[in-house]
């Protein structure tokens, strides 16, 4: 097996559509990620699915006066549409509804609880009498006692990024009406962080030196700050993954419990749809593998802290319960390269301000790849950034049009207006080899971009190879030269097209349609990455739709490759468009 790569991204929670905000935090950078590692020709696994579970899911189904799962579901099909629409390549984007999810998560509770890493303990839990229920900590709201943020959550405060005891939570109301909720006691499980604080330390501390300095803040900064403590991995719930114990009824499993577990589940799922049922393993249980995880920033304790504690807490009891055997123990996160947050127009996006860009909103009206591009260069990587409208529209008209789509277009033209298909070029002078020899540069020095997780640099050394082909062209002038010297005006061209040939993949991972429509310009027929497909699965919980990825016809490589003489170009027309001006003021008139 060549070195494998699991690449993940945070689940979206099924109660609302994914915006720019939520595409830029994680399930762009992951698709980005995982385009780059396929090319380079590396065994990557890509999976993420749909949070189906929750009290939110439950309001929202009580409000329609509907079940839980037409909601779960509905929202599903959104981000199915959505990830088609958008090119988000998952090798499988499944949901946290399912018969393998329930029995995986089941399995690492039992695990834990058999390793001695889970405890039961009565506590004092928020209660809305108006409700006649409990309340998830996540539809508690007050004032954070550590900082003093006046909307933080039950569970964490995201000024702060500090996890928080619920039942310390100043003036506490219901998120859902807010009313007064109350303290009453209920029994639950407890995750047991204490006992696995120094493996976790010692495990944080082992990626200390290439981890963003902001998930090493939130995690191994806040654990040497103050000590982990028992954490409640059970709630009063219906709608839910059922705790796999007898005296436990009416519990189900928390779902910031369960849902981190579908990176394992939707690998095992991945496994068996695949036809071969324990190769999830490679990517699980092999220590080459390296694992990344990316998130928006307030995930960082879930998936730096608490998820490497579930996968060491674990052992190798994993697979007892329902398979009769035990694996090996699970190999931890390499990398949670977890992004700040995009605002939009100065203001932190809300969806119930209608202060949002909904991607599927956006794409009946612009295509994919200018917001895939702008998305990239605006990437909130260390700090929060700002959608802004009037920046969009410069970016897509000054750089995709300009400066990227009209160079691989005027190049083409002519050259099929004179040749017809690519020429010869005859001996190459030192200028021409030059060119060539900067632009196949870029596979080492966009790589190792891609390789520390920097998407934003490996694009922007994308765009400057691209300028550079430009100034190559400017000063060569073959669309003068073609007039006293069409044999030296080909050798201009040739060298030019062999740049924007490679060009093409360098761009690819962030620019899919764009690269695979000029790669047919070109005069290519195959495909370079493959294909997205939706399937329809059946499990005893009932039908579930999948995202799966095809790459049986991607042939895309991370390497130069020669654009052969005499081939013939296919159909030439322009990769983006130019938009207009008055775009900026209709866009910005439908916020809010």
């Amino acid at each position: 097996m060549k070195q494998p790569v699991l690449v993940t991204a945070a689940w979206p929670y099924a109660n609302a559509f994914i915006h720019v905000g939520n595409l830029s935090g994680a399930y762009l950078p992951a698709d980005i990620f995982a385009r780059y590692q396929r090319l380079k020709g590396r065994d990557t696994l890509f999976v993420s699915g749909t949070d189906a579970h929750g009290t939110p899911i439950t309001v929202r189904a009580d409000d329609e006066k509907t079940t839980p799962e037409v909601i779960y579901k509905r929202y599903h099909e959104s981000f199915l549409d959505m990830q088609q629409k958008v090119g988000i390549s998952y090798d499988l984007f499944t949901s946290t509804h399912t018969e393998n999810h329930f029995k995986v998560s089941q399995d690492i509770f039992l695990a834990l609880q058999e390793n001695g890493y889970l405890y039961k303990a009565t506590e004092k839990q928020w209660y809305a009498p108006s409700q006649e229920k409990f309340l998830p900590d996540r539809y508690v709201e007050g004032t954070c006692y550590i900082c003093g943020y006046d909307n933080a959550r039950g569970d964490q405060c995201d000024k702060c990024g500090n996890l928080l005891d619920p039942e310390k939570l100043i003036n506490p109301r219901s998120k859902i009406d807010g009313s007064t909720p109350e303290l009453r006691e209920t029994e639950h499980f407890y995750l047991d962080l204490g006992k696995l604080q120094n493996r976790v330390v010692d495990f944080l501390k082992s990626r200390e030196d290439y981890w963003r300095p902001n998930v090493i803040r939130q995690s191994l900064g806040q654990i040497l700050a103050e000590d982990l403590h028992g954490r409640a991995i059970t709630r009063d719930l219906e709608w839910g993954i059922p705790v796999p114990v007898q005296d436990a009824v009416g519990k189900c499993l928390y779902v910031w419990f369960e849902a981190v577990i579908g990176y394992l589940s939707a690998s095992i799922e991945w496994a068996k749809l695949q036809g071969t049922p324990d190769i999830w393993k490679d990517w699980w249980e092999d220590d080459t593998c390296k694992s990344y995880y990316f998130i928006g920033k307030d995930n960082i304790p879930f998936h730096a802290v608490i998820w490497p504690a579930q996968l060491i807490g674990t052992g190798t009891k994993f697979g007892v319960y329902f398979e009769g055997k035990e694996n090996k123990p699970f190999v931890l996160p390499f990398d949670v390269p977890a992004n700040e947050f995009m605002n939009l127009e100065g203001k932190k996006i809300s969806g119930s301000r209608n202060w949002a860009i909904y991607v599927n909103d956006f794409l009946e009206r612009y295509d994919p790849d200018p917001l895939r591009y702008y998305l990239t260069v605006n990437m909130p990587e260390s700090q929060d950034t700002d959608w802004d409208w009037e920046d969009f529209l410069k970016r897509n008209n000054n750089e995709l049009v300009a400066t990227w789509g009209n160079l691989a277009n005027r190049v083409i033209s002519f050259a099929n207006k004179h040749w017809g298909q690519v020429p010869d070029p005859g001996t190459l002078e030192m200028e021409d080899q030059d060119l060539i020899d900067t632009i196949e540069s870029g596979f080492l020095t966009v790589g190792d971009e891609y390789e520390a997780v920097h998407l934003r640099a490996a694009l922007a050394e994308t765009m400057r190879l691209a300028t550079e082909v430009n100034r190559y062209l400017d000063i060569a002038a073959p669309w003068q030269l073609i007039k006293t010297d069409k044999e030296a005006a080909g050798r201009k061209i040739y060298t030019a097209l062999q740049a924007i040939n490679n060009l093409k993949v360098l761009f690819s991972p962030v620019l899919p349609f764009t690269s695979q429509k000029l790669h047919n310009m070109l005069g290519y027929s195959s495909n370079l990455f493959g294909e997205q497909v939706i399937k329809t699965v059946e499990d005893n919980l009932g039908e579930h739709r999948v995202n799966t990825y095809d790459a049986s016809e991607a042939i895309g490589s991370w390497q130069p490759a020669e654009l052969p003489v005499g081939q013939k170009f296919g159909e030439v027309c322009p990769l983006f468009k130019k938009l207009d001006t008055s775009i900026v003021d209709e866009e910005r008139a439908r916020l809010g």
